[in-house]
C-alpha cells in the first residue's frame, strides 16, 4: 500500500512539474533581441553599401586590376599586389568582386525583390530593388562574363546551392527587360520608402537612374548587337535620364562609414600605389583643372616616411606619373629620365580630396550619361547635337569635383576655360567622347574596365612589362572565375568555360566582340 501511495505522489508531482514547465514556454524561448525577419528597405541599403565593399581588402580588385588595366593608378610591386601592372593572374585579387557580390550584395538584393513582389505597399521599393539588382549583376557579368544569374541568391529561398551559369547574352537581354519594366512601373502617387540611402525614396530620381542605367546597358552592346543597342537607347532617352549632378547615383561616406579605397590606401597601401603616366600626362597636356583636385606629389621623397605634408604639392605642373611596365627594381632605371628621386616621388591620388575617408563613390552620373548621349547622337541613335551633349558631360564632371569637398572644387572660370578649349571634333568624336568618359569615371573600377573594352578608348599603349601572361591580346579582357567555384560549383563553372572560352585573362566575353 505504501509503495502504491509513493508511486501516485511521484506521478502527481511529475505532472505538476510538466505543466509548470510548459507555462510560458513560448514566451521564454522567443529571442526578443535577434531579428527573425528584416525590413526590406534595410536590406536594400545593405546591398547598396556592399557594392563599394565591406572592408579595404575588397578594393584590391580595383586597385590591382581595374585601375592598372586602364592605366590610371598603378603599383610597381608584385606578389600580393600584382595584377594589371604585370598583366598577371593573381588568384586572390581576381576573386574579390565575385566573393563580395555573391556573398553579400546578391544575397540581399534577391531576397528584397522576392519579399516585396506581392506586397502593394512595397510597390515602389520592389522597383528600386529590381533596378539595383540589374546594376549589381551588370557589374558581375561585365567582370566575369557568363555567371550565375537566374538561380543566383536562391540558396535559402529555393535551396539552389549550385546555381547554373547563364550566358551573358541572356543576362543582358533580361537586364534590359527588368530596367524597362521597373523604371516604367515606378509611381510617385504610390507609397515610397524614405529610409533607403541612394535617393531617400525619391521615386522620380530612381526612375531617372533606371533609365540612365538602361542607356549604359544598351550602349554596352554596340559591337555585338547594334540594333538592340539602338532600340533600347531610344527607349531610355524617351523614359527620361539623369538631368543634373543632383541626380547622381552615389554612395555617401562619413567618418564612421568610410570610403574603403581611401581607407585601405591610408591604412596599409599609401606608399604602394601611384598615378600612372598616361593618365597624368593626358590631364597635363590638356591643362585639365581636375589634375589639381586629384593628384598630390611628395617632391623629393626617397622613402615612405618622407611622404609628409611639408613635401606635398598639388601643383599640376609638378605632377609626374609613374610609367607603365616597371617593377620596384627596374623602376630605378627611369628616375633620372623622369626627374624623380625615387619611386616614392611619383604622383599619387590625394587622400585628402577625392579619396578622403568621407569622399563619395559614384555609380551612374550625369556626366557619364551625357557622354553616352553624345556617342548615341554621333551614331544617329539620338536626336540633338552631339557636341552639346559632349559639352554638358565634360562640364558636369568638372562641377562634380565639388562633391568631394571644397578642396576639390574647380573655379567656374577654370571650367569655362577648359570647355572652350576642348570642343567636340566630329572627325574623332568617338575617341574624344570615350576618353572623356575615362576621366569622368575615375575611381569607378568596374565601369572604367568595361567601357575601355567596349569602346577601345582611350588609345592606350600596351603595357610593356616583360612578364605578361596574356595570349593574343594587348590588354586584359576579363577576370577569370575564382578558385572557390572549383570547390562549390565546378560542374556549372566548367560548362560555362566550355561555352565561353578558357578561364584566362585573355578570353573575351560575349559583348566584347573582336572587330
Amino acid at each position: 500500500m505504501k509503495s502504491k501511495l509513493k508511486y501516485i505522489l511521484a506521478l502527481t508531482l511529475s505532472l505538476h512539474l510538466l505543466v509548470g514547465c510548459d507555462n510560458g514556454f513560448d514566451e521564454i524561448n522567443t529571442n526578443k533581441v535577434d531579428p527573425t525577419s528584416l525590413y526590406p528597405a534595410f536590406q536594400l541599403n545593405k546591398a547598396i553599401l556592399d557594392v563599394t565593399y565591406q572592408d579595404g581588402f575588397g578594393t584590391l580588385q580595383m586597385l590591382c586590376y581595374h585601375f592598372g588595366i586602364v592605366q590610371q593608378i598603378i603599383t610597381p610591386y608584385g606578389s600580393s599586389l600584382a595584377g594589371g601592372n604585370y598583366n598577371q593572374f593573381v588568384t586572390a585579387n581576381i576573386a574579390q568582386l565575385w566573393q563580395n557580390f555573391y556573398r553579400n550584395v546578391v544575397k540581399q538584393i534577391v531576397d528584397v525583390t522576392e519579399a516585396t513582389k506581392e506586397d502593394p505597399v512595397m510597390h515602389n521599393l520592389h522597383q528600386f530593388a529590381r533596378i539595383w539588382k540589374a546594376y549589381s549583376f551588370m557589374i558581375l557579368t561585365d567582370t566575369y562574363g557568363d555567371i550565375p544569374y537566374s538561380e543566383a541568391g536562391k540558396g535559402y529561398l529555393d535551396e539552389i546551392i549550385s546555381p547554373k551559369y547563364d550566358t551573358q547574352e541572356s543576362i543582358y537581354k533580361d537586364l534590359l527587360k527588368e530596367l524597362e519594366e521597373a523604371s516604367a512601373a515606378l509611381d510617385p502617387s504610390k507609397e515610397t520608402v524614405n529610409t533607403e540611402i541612394l535617393y531617400g525614396g525619391n521615386v522620380l530620381q530612381w526612375k531617372k537612374f533606371g533609365y540612365s542605367l538602361m542607356l549604359r546597358v544598351a550602349m554596352r552592346l554596340v559591337k555585338v548587337d547594334p540594333a538592340l543597342a539602338e532600340s533600347y537607347t531610344k527607349k531610355a532617352i524617351a523614359g527620361g535620364l539623369i538631368s543634373s549632378n543632383s541626380d547622381n547615383a552615389m554612395t555617401r561616406h562619413s567618418a564612421l562609414y568610410n570610403n574603403w579605397i581611401g581607407n585601405h590606401l591610408a591604412a596599409r597601401e599609401k606608399t604602394n600605389f601611384y598615378l600612372a603616366a598616361p593618365f597624368v600626362n593626358y590631364l597635363k597636356d590638356n591643362n585639365d583643372p581636375r589634375l589639381k583636385s586629384i593628384a598630390v606629389r611628395y617632391i623629393g621623397a626617397t622613402g615612405g616616411p618622407e611622404q609628409v605634408a611639408s613635401r606635398a604639392s598639388t601643383d599640376p605642373e609638378k605632377q609626374i606619373g609613374m610609367p607603365m611596365g616597371y617593377d620596384d627594381v627596374s623602376i630605378r632605371t627611369v628616375y633620372a629620365r623622369e626627374g624623380v628621386a625615387s619611386l616614392w616621388d611619383f604622383s599619387q591620388v590625394n587622400l585628402n580630396t577625392v579619396l578622403a575617408l568621407d569622399a563619395p563613390e559614384f555609380h551612374v552620373t550625369y556626366s557619364q550619361t551625357q557622354l553616352l548621349l553624345a556617342e548615341a547622337a554621333t551614331r544617329g541613335w539620338a536626336d540633338g547635337d552631339a557636341a552639346e551633349y559632349f559639352e554638358k558631360g565634360v562640364r558636369a564632371n568638372l562641377e562634380q569635383m565639388a562633391l568631394f569637398g571644397t578642396a576639390s572644387a574647380i573655379a567656374p572660370a577654370s571650367i569655362e576655360s577648359y570647355i572652350n578649349a576642348h570642343p567636340l571634333d566630329q572627325s574623332k568624336a568617338l575617341e574624344q567622347i570615350n576618353t572623356q568618359y575615362w576621366v569622368s569615371s575615375f575611381l569607378n573600377g568596374p565601369e572604367l574596365f568595361a567601357n575601355f573594352r567596349r569602346s577601345g578608348f582611350p588609345a592606350l599603349a600596351k603595357n610593356p612589362y616583360p612578364g605578361s601572361e596574356l595570349q593574343g591580346e594587348d590588354f586584359i579582357r576579363r577576370m577569370p572565375y575564382p578558385d572557390s567555384e572549383v570547390v562549390v560549383n565546378q560542374g556549372n563553372m566548367n560548362e560555362a568555360i566550355g561555352r565561353q572560352g578558357p578561364n584566362t585573362l585573355s578570353a573575351r566575353m560575349w559583348w566584347d566582340k573582336k572587330l
